[in-house]
C-alpha cells in the first residue's frame, strides 16, 4: 500500500460505506416507488421526475462512495469536495422547503444532511 493511500483515515473510509448504505436506502424507492415513499413520509403531492432525479443523484453519489472507498488521497479530496457541495446545497434546499411549509419529516432530512455535512467538512479539512 502506498504511503499516500495510508494518509486517508480509516474512519473516512467507513463513513463512505455508511454514506453508500444511507443513499441507496433512499435512492432505490425514490427511483422506483416515489409516490409510495413520499406518502409514507407525509408528502401529499410529489413530482415524479424531480423525486426520481433526487433518487438518481443519491444513487450516483452513494455508489461512488462505495466504489471509491479504497482510493488515494487525491481522489478522496475530490470526492469530499463533491460531498460538501452536495450536502451544502441539500441543506439550503431543505431549509428553504421548511420555510415554505414542507412536511415535518423534512426536519429529519435536514438533520441527516447536517450530520453528513459535518463529517465531510471535518475530513476535508483534515486531509488538506
Amino acid at each position: 500500500m502506498s504511503e499516500e493511500k495510508d494518509r486517508v483515515p480509516n474512519g473516512l473510509r467507513t463513513w463512505f460505506v455508511i454514506h453508500f448504505v444511507a443513499d441507496v436506502l433512499f435512492a432505490i424507492p425514490l427511483l422506483f416507488f416515489p409516490q409510495a415513499l413520499l406518502n409514507l413520509f407525509g408528502w401529499g403531492t410529489y413530482d415524479p421526475i424531480m423525486s426520481r432525479l433526487v433518487g438518481a443523484a443519491l444513487m450516483g453519489i452513494g455508489v461512488e462512495s462505495l466504489l471509491g472507498r479504497n482510493a488515494n488521497i487525491e481522489t478522496f479530496q475530490g470526492m469530499l469536495n463533491l460531498k460538501v457541495i452536495w450536502a451544502s446545497s441539500a441543506l439550503f434546499a431543505i431549509g428553504a422547503g421548511i420555510a415554505e411549509g414542507a412536511a415535518s419529516i423534512a426536519w429529519a432530512f435536514l438533520g441527516i444532511f447536517f450530520v453528513f455535512w459535518c463529517v465531510w467538512v471535518y475530513y476535508r479539512l483534515k486531509i488538506r
